[in-house]
């Protein structure tokens, strides 16, 4: 009785999941949106085991940038950056070194950020050194709840494209793994995943890294250090690696050892892991790149909109309007200031 008892809940809470992501194909969608048609029509083709396009279930890969793909990247900055602005400015249990400090001060009160280079991400990376893994996802977490700025009724953990929401479950409807490759420190990505993809586990989320350790390490080499009883993980500081451009090819190689059929991207720091996906690629390979042309709903760049859009043009990825494909971006009750 018992075992039939676990075996009845089991197919309840599946059933559950499954009942969770059904919902109209990217109802969220123009129906006049080229992409929408795009996509639905490749879904058609490469899932049809009639069709000379099939892809095996197990080929079905789809990588998706995080900033500016799924979530809010314009106002004012990248949700990992913002995060650092609050570690430096605002927590009381860390002392910032003066470049921390100066660099904080500047992004926030004068809208001056700090080039994209090693030194920035070593900075970062230091801002954090000493929290166990624990301690830091729970920072994020309660980051998550605060207000997002230049928008109502929104926090920070809410920045999510609704649209593009819709996509990643309707591709895990249809049997594609669908792995999120961010420029952001995956440790920093892995809470908003969780609260906003369930669906989505940690193994599938790729990221930036830079060095975890255990607690008692200090400076030995990890070929020299066993971890002990009582031992925890703790983030050691140090940037390992910034995943943006060919270095996101090399890490969907290591760590997916598949060439992805899908990508999404929206700025040429993707152009690497898009160009990777449908060049070469011995299955039917789609790339989309969306374009930040929304003035009213979004915070957009319409320069950097149209140079996305030449960009598109030169290579064959599918553009994304969030201005004319999309009936909603964050959904009812959230405005822009």
């Amino acid at each position: 009785m018992k075992k039939l008892t676990l075996i009845l809940f089991a197919v309840i809470l599946l059933t559950g999941c499954a009942h969770q992501l059904k919902k109209d194909n990217l109802s969220l969608w123009n129906d006049t949106a080229p992409a929408k048609q795009a996509l639905m029509s490749y879904i058609k083709t490469v899932t049809d085991k009639k069709s000379p396009d099939f892809i095996p279930v197990e080929n079905r890969i789809a990588v998706f940038d995080l900033d500016g793909t799924l979530i809010l990247e314009t106002d004012p900055t990248y949700f990992d950056w913002a995060l650092f602005e609050h570690r430096v400015l605002d927590d009381p249990n860390y002392k910032p070194t003066k470049e921390q400090l100066t660099a904080a001060k500047n992004s926030r009160e004068k809208g001056i950020f700090p080039s994209l280079n090693n030194n920035r991400e070593q900075m970062v990376s230091q801002a954090y050194q000493g929290l166990s893994v624990q301690e830091f996802y729970d920072f994020v977490r309660a980051f998550m709840q605060e207000d997002q700025p230049g928008f109502e009724g929104m926090k920070r953990g809410d920045i999510f494209y609704k649209p593009m929401l819709e996509v990643v479950e309707y591709l895990v409807q249809n049997k594609f793994t669908v792995y999120i490759c961010s420029g952001t420190d995956r440790l920093t990505v892995r809470p908003l995943i969780e609260a906003n993809m369930p669906y989505i586990p940690n193994t599938q989320v790729l990221g930036s890294d830079s060095t975890i350790i255990a607690r008692g390490q200090e400076n030995p080499d990890g070929l020299e250090y066993i971890f002990e009883k009582g031992d925890e993980l703790v983030l050691g500081g140090k940037n390992l690696i910034k995943n943006l451009q060919m270095n996101k090819v090399s890490l969907i190689e290591r760590e997916i050892g598949m060439q992805p059929v899908l990508a999404f991207g929206n700025t040429f720091s993707d152009a690497s892991m898009v160009n990777y996906t449908i060049y070469n690629n011995k299955y039917k390979a789609l790339g989309f790149m969306l374009e930040c042309d929304d003035l009213e709903r979004e915070y957009g760049n319409l320069k950097k909109a149209e140079k996305m859009r030449e960009g598109c043009e030169k290579y064959g990825w599918i553009c994304v309007s969030m201005r004319d494909d999309w009936k909603t971006i964050y959904g009812d009750g959230i405005k822009r200031r």
